[in-house]
């Protein structure tokens, strides 16, 4: 893990600001959701990318009936059902 030279302080509700920098060098805009992992005595911070639901895949996840299906699942759904 790389150290970015920042450091925030957390506020009363236990929020930090990511400098502008960050966002823009991550491609993080307002509302983009963020996905929190613990790591050890690490806390990680990623930008939330969905996963199908079936086998974890983030290749080309599409949204089925609020759920999150890969096409290679979609496909061998489709298979099924014939």
């Amino acid at each position: 893990m790389k150290p970015a030279g920042v450091v925030r302080k957390v506020d009363q509700l236990g929020r930090i600001v990511l400098p502008k920098s960050l966002r823009k060098r991550y491609l993080m805009n307002e509302g983009d959701p963020v996905e929190i992992f613990v790591q050890g005595d690490h806390i990680i911070l990623e930008r939330y990318r969905p996963k199908c639901v079936f086998c974890g895949s983030m290749v080309e996840v599409r949204d089925f009936k609020d759920r999150y299906v890969c096409g290679v699942c979609m496909e061998e759904m489709a298979v099924i059902q014939r």
